[in-house]
């Protein structure tokens, strides 16, 4: 039988991505970003907290976002992901684990989340309830190409570490 004391680390990958649209807000990390476009979906769309949910709960072996809140239920329409983020990781601490790190990245032509970045770990550290040197948030272009690069969507990647308590 596998648990947390026969497995002391775990790494956990998770991908979101979202098309970008006019007439949404644009969301990301937990901020608000000054935008002609924003991201569509059932929640609040914040393609990085998704990534970090699903990141967290993969590292757990908990199936990812999707299964423990679905976008065809009413209840989570519109939600804010600090609240879909901090639900995950109440799972994972109840299976035995904390944080050991975040690393993320996000493609979104523009506008530059560089100058956001900061505002972004504070509040995924808040929330999380850990340091803020455990959150890594990178930020790159798609240089004109594909989804990203016609600012079609917007895409973010992040991986966990958890270790058993």
């Amino acid at each position: 039988m596998s648990n947390s004391t026969t497995h002391p680390f775990r790494i956990g990958f998770g991908v979101d991505i979202h098309q970008l649209v006019e007439g949404r807000d644009l969301i990301v990390g937990g901020v608000k970003i000054e935008s002609d476009l924003g991201a569509l979906g059932h929640s609040d769309a914040d393609v990085l907290l998704h990534a970090i949910c699903d990141a967290l709960l993969g590292a757990a072996n908990l199936r990812d976002i999707g299964y423990h809140f679905s976008d065809t239920d009413p209840k989570f329409k519109g939600i804010d992901s600090r609240i879909l983020l901090k639900e995950s990781y109440k799972l994972v601490k109840e299976k035995g684990y904390r944080l050991g790190n975040i690393d993320s990245t996000v493609l979104l032509e523009a506008p530059k989340l560089n100058p956001h970045i900061t505002s972004m770990q504070q509040i995924i550290a808040e929330v999380l309830e850990v340091d803020v040197d455990l959150i890594s948030i990178k930020a790159t272009r798609g240089e004109k190409m594909g989804f990203v690069g016609e600012r079609k969507g917007i895409q973010a990647y992040a991986n966990a570490l958890i270790y058993a308590v």
